[in-house]
This record gives structure tokens, C-alpha cells and sequence, in this order.
């Protein structure tokens, strides 16, 4: 079974860090895509790519412009893990935050999602 962990979430002060992770587990050949997206507070059918990656290594990545210049997404493809640093917090950035993975194994492809970290980020 393939599934995705996620870690790293919680409450800081505005201005603050936070580094979430996202591992993916089971039989995995590859992966294609691995992305951070968000669910704001209220927004329950809306669900915001927040930053993406493409490929392995240093991959190519993009970001939401609300975020750009303030969060870096990673990827540690020997660990099937990937990573949202979020520097410079705003409360806006208030959300449960999802990882995404298109991942391949042997028998199929999956589109799959974590269970969601909760980030808030107080004024």
C-alpha cells in the first residue's frame, strides 16, 4: 500500500518558519510530481496549489505568487520525501496544508494525497 505522511506543521508568530515534510511509502517505482497545496479556514471547496515540483533532483519547481520569495519547495528523491520551507509567515497563510504525489508503482499509478497539517500563523 502506497500512502503519503505528513509532518512538520503547528503554530508560529507571524514573521516565523516552518519546514513541512511529506514522505511517501510502499512500492514505489517512481514518482513524477510532488506538490504542497493548502485549504484555508472557510474555503472548504477550495483547495490552492501552493508550490510544485517536477522530476527528480533539483527538479523544476513553481509557486504560487502569494508565496513566492517566501517558501522553497525540495524534494529528497532517495527518501521519496518532499519539503516546504515557509520563512517570512503571514496570517493569511493560515491553512491546512496537503501533499500531492503522483506516484508509480508496479502494478498501477496513483494520484495521492497526505492526511493535512495545520498551519496557523498568528498576528
Amino acid at each position: 500500500q502506497v500512502q503519503l505522511v505528513e509532518s512538520g506543521g503547528g503554530l508560529v508568530q507571524a514573521g516565523g518558519s516552518l519546514r513541512l515534510s511529506c514522505a511517501a511509502s510502499g512500492s514505489i517505482r517512481s514518482i513524477s510530481v510532488m506538490a504542497w497545496y493548502r485549504q484555508a479556514p472557510g474555503k472548504q471547496r477550495e483547495r490552492e496549489l501552493v508550490a510544485g515540483i517536477i522530476g527528480s533532483g533539483s527538479g523544476r519547481t513553481n509557486y504560487a505568487d502569494s508565496v513566492k520569495g517566501r517558501f522553497t519547495i525540495s524534494r529528497d528523491s532517495t527518501k521519496n520525501t518532499v519539503y516546504l520551507q515557509m520563512n517570512s509567515l503571514k496570517p493569511e497563510d493560515t491553512a491546512v496544508y496537503y501533499c500531492n504525489a503522483h506516484v508509480v508503482t508496479i502494478a498501477q499509478r496513483y494520484d495521492l494525497w497526505g492526511q493535512g497539517t495545520q498551519v496557523t500563523v498568528s498576528s
